[in-house]
């Protein structure tokens, strides 16, 4: 069983910085043809700072940190039995390439179902870039199924 001591954990919070290039493969990979999100003049015109990101590209950030495997070593959660439960993004302003976006995660509960057969953990996640702006909050659950 997880340790519910673990309410309320909170690791240093990530910075992470948006390339361009990054972007345009992102967008090429779900298929989006807008040009705001490959070229920077296309996306100046339409008012961004620059090339735009799609908004689930910043899903990928706490996985490319390491804090998620971070999270499930210091939950002692063997990883073989976690499976993805849910996510959900709230977007407040856009993200663009050349932000650092720093990323504050906190988990918020730890519940199980089935008498302990599932194991939940609920992280929220707030992101804001470096002019103060906060651009999302991620929701994540993560299900840990034991027997």
């Amino acid at each position: 069983m997880i340790d519910k001591k673990h309410i309320g954990y909170a690791p240093p919070p990530i910075l992470w910085d948006v390339e361009k290039g990054r972007i345009a493969f992102f967008a090429k990979v779900i298929g989006l043809t807008d040009p705001i999100h490959t070229d920077e003049a296309a996306a100046k015109a339409a008012g961004y700072r620059g090339i735009v990101a799609p908004p689930t590209f910043i899903f990928g950030a706490p996985g490319d940190s390491g804090e998620t495997m971070k999270l499930i070593e210091t939950l002692e959660i063997d990883l073989g039995k976690v499976l993805h439960g849910e996510q959900r993004f709230d977007f407040h302003a856009p993200v663009c390439a050349g932000d650092t976006l720093r990323f504050q995660s906190k988990v918020s509960d730890i519940y199980d179902k089935k008498g302990g057969a599932l194991e939940f953990v609920v992280n929220g996640t707030k992101v804001t870039n470096q002019l103060g702006e906060h651009v999302a909050d991620l929701h994540s659950v993560i299900v840990v199924r034991h027997g």
